[in-house]
């Protein structure tokens, strides 16, 4: 699972011969958090999942070139609306003819990432172009696979999403599972060693510990055999069942707060 050549190649997730999930960890460049990227494809269509913003975009979308046609891209996946997760929307609006599936709470929000020029030039069909999720997620076709979007609200955004492939038993999940520090091209199969660098991550960005063991319950009844985060390693084998452990009882968010945090200054 790991790769350590070029600085810009990818780590192969899952590999057959019609289904492929890879996974950019080193495309942020300057002082951008360290983020991952995701193209998953099958049979000549495409998904980028969580693309990231300008910093991202340009070596993004020639490292997607080397495999596909970009104008091509069937999706954009948007686990929530941060700006190192969809803010180069504009551009993959622009440059392909991809859907963007995101919340159904954040619709109406993307536009705002799209200036004038290019919303007039969009007004017709912007609106045809995003896929809004109800609150239970869904189902998407990607040749002959699909991407399963299952509900992660609160965990951190209130309109959240994390997205599952059947076919390489991989969970994109976004901010969940994610760490900082470390090399995120080595794959966590044991868990103990890795937490320094993911508690506090955790601890100030999912809200509470009730919705991390609501979210536990539901991958315990999945077939995840890898957990890919947006921030920092994969975690694989042992070290998933380790990690639902971990997180479900989790004192974050709400559940360290006190009302010395919420004092007037003055």
């Amino acid at each position: 699972m790991t790769n350590k050549s070029g600085s810009n190649e990818p780590v192969v997730l899952y590999k057959d011969t019609e289904h492929e999930c890879l996974m950019f960890p080193q495309l942020v460049s300057g002082d951008g958090i360290q983020a991952n990227q995701f193209l998953v494809t099958n049979n000549g269509h495409a998904a980028v999942i969580d693309p990231g913003g300008d910093l991202t975009y340009t070596p993004l979308s020639i490292e997607i070139g080397k495999r596909i046609n970009v104008k091509n891209l069937d999706y954009v996946f948007a686990s929530h609306q941060d700006p190192d997760i969809i803010s180069s929307l504009p551009r993959w609006l622009t440059h392909t003819n991809c859907k963007v599936v995101c919340s159904k709470l954040w619709e109406r929000f993307l536009p705002h990432l799209i200036s004038s020029c290019i919303s007039e030039k969009m007004e017709r069909d912007l609106s045809s172009r995003i896929i809004g999720l109800p609150d239970k997620g869904g189902q998407l076709h990607l040749g002959d696979s699909v991407l399963n979007a299952i509900p992660a609200h609160f965990l951190h955004s209130v309109g959240n999403f994390q997205f599952y492939d059947p076919t390489s038993k991989v969970l994109f999940s976004g901010d969940m599972a994610a760490s900082i520090g470390g090399d995120p091209r080595e794959t966590i199969v044991d868990l103990l060693a890795h937490i320094p660098n993911m508690e506090g991550f955790h601890k100030r960005y999912m809200t509470s510990e009730k919705v991390c063991q609501l979210w536990a319950n539901m991958v315990r009844n999945m077939d995840v055999q890898m957990i890919v985060p947006q921030h920092g390693a994969p975690i694989s084998g042992p070290a998933v069942n380790q990690f639902l452990d971990w997180i479900s009882t989790l004192k974050c968010g709400i559940d360290l707060l006190t009302q010395t945090d919420y004092q007037d200054v003055s």
